[in-house]
């Protein structure tokens, strides 16, 4: 096997591994520790403090240790949370949120940095087009990495569900406060609060368990298997290390200089958002309020799975649509779920329905992760990890955004949010695309799409 190929392997499974692990439990979070907001506190926390780290650890740590052991150091810090919620509490799990959030910016920038740079070098080798090559490395990575979601939403479900009264929500009588209409307020005066729902302690300390040792063997896996890929070359290694600590801060936010990037900040927010969304509302006023927790699993299962096939078939499409048509179908399919959102009243007789949102959500985000995290690559090649690190705090900030008012709003209000963010998301892309159309005026806007700006394959 090609070591280039059998290198993104190896960090495709060594992700696969980690968020089997933290995918599974950031999507029970609002359900299983319910209490005054904890889970949703603690991911908003571990967003947040991402948002920090993606300002100036990213460049500084790939400098330093280079990429492979900024993804082991990072993935230690992921395996923390897991331990924390062996004994949730605002001191255990705050904690380990601020240290999986400092984590998560080296981590996914080394990632992109790692794919992106072997792409390239394999492309150099073989004599290949390159964003051809990377955009193939892209779609290989998140066709393994989103089938994590499935894995650990299986294990949480299979796991819950082995509890006495595993049906339907039999506690709810009536359903009328779930869905849209789900209100903070309203859900614990009504005594819909799924709280009420948790599973045993034995349960919840098996799958905190298998959770743990599935990150373990992630850091076991890329600590052995993985090449280390040196980003220095021999001119310009005596003026990297030269480099001050604030001129790495300085690169990462003169990103913004460039206007391409600020125009894209409002789609890289929305990319949070509606992953917040669907993890954090959709799973605990949708799914937990009618059907219980241990449904949870099973309905994300949904989403992970198209999510994992269609990076692949979305990366391999780009080549014959381009990139502009995929980014307006993802996001008619968002508007359409929004809509459906909106005025769906859910309950247990709409069993399919619960399956079918999340699967179409799935081939949105799809869209949304590898075409974005192709664009930075394209767009901003001389400046991949700072501009790798620009999309980690924006979509950071959408993840804060979404955990952090998940408490106070009506679910109602975080639809009609999503979709004012969406249209606007949108028109400032297409403005993106106008930009880079004018560069060079002699061609069609589709044949540099299939050509030279489209390698579209994060997440």
């Amino acid at each position: 096997m090609d070591k280039y190929l059998k290198n993104i392997l190896v960090v495709s499974f060594g992700f696969l591994l980690l968020f089997t692990a933290f995918g599974g439990l950031q999507n029970i979070q609002s359900s299983l520790n319910a209490d005054d907001g904890l889970g949703v506190a603690s991911l908003s926390v571990i967003y947040g403090a991402l948002i920090i780290s993606s300002m100036f650890v990213p460049p500084i740590m790939i400098k330093t240790i280079g990429c492979k052991w900024t993804i082991v150091a990072s993935m230690c810090c992921y395996i923390t949370y897991s331990l924390g919620n062996f004994y949730p509490s605002w001191y255990t799990l705050i904690p380990t949120s601020v240290i999986l959030g400092f984590g998560g910016a080296p981590l996914w920038a080394a990632k992109c940095t790692y794919l992106t740079e072997s792409g390239n070098r394999y492309a150099e080798k073989a004599g290949k087009v390159a964003k051809d090559i990377v955009n193939q490395y892209f779609g290989i990575f998140f066709l393994i990495f989103q089938s994590s979601g499935v894995w650990g939403n299986l294990i949480s479900s299979l796991i819950f569900g082995q509890t006495p009264d595993a049906g339907y929500n039999v506690s709810v009588t009536n359903y009328t406060h779930c869905g849209a209409n789900d209100c903070p307020a309203k859900s614990i005066s009504s005594g819909n609060d799924t709280s009420l729902h948790r599973p045993s302690n034995s349960l919840i300390y098996t799958l905190l368990g298998i959770y743990t040792g599935c990150g373990i063997l992630a850091v076991i896996l890329i600590s052995t298997l993985l090449d280390n890929i040196d980003l220095k070359t021999a001119q310009n290694n005596d003026e990297t290390k030269k480099e001050s600590f604030w001129m790495k801060i300085v690169e990462t936010l003169m990103q913004l200089k460039d206007k391409r990037q600020c125009l894209l900040i409002p789609l890289t927010i929305y990319s949070g958002l509606e992953q917040g969304f669907l993890s954090g509302d959709y799973t605990k006023s949708y799914v937990t309020c009618s059907l219980g927790i241990h449904f949870v699993g099973y309905v994300m299962i949904c989403f992970a799975a198209t999510n994992a096939l269609c990076s692949l078939l979305f990366g391999k499409l780009s080549q014959y649509t381009g990139r502009i048509s995929l980014f307006f179908f993802a996001a008619a399919s968002n508007i359409a779920c929004i809509i459906a959102l909106l005025l769906w009243k859910p309950n247990p007789n709409h069993l399919a329905v619960f399956f079918i949102l999340p699967a179409l959500w799935g081939i949105a985000d799809a869209i949304w992760q590898t075409q974005t995290n192709a664009l930075y690559g394209v767009l901003f090649d001389d400046h991949k990890e700072a501009a790798f690190a620009n999309y980690r705090l924006w979509e950071s900030l959408g993840f804060v955004i979404a955990f952090g008012y998940s408490t106070f709003l009506c679910v109602y209000v975080k639809l009609y949010i999503l979709l004012a963010v969406l249209i606007l998301a949108m028109l400032m892309y297409a403005c993106v695309e106008y930009v880079e159309y004018k560069k060079v005026p002699n061609r069609t806007p589709q044949k540099e799409d299939n050509n030279s700006l489209h390698i579209q394959t994060q997440m």
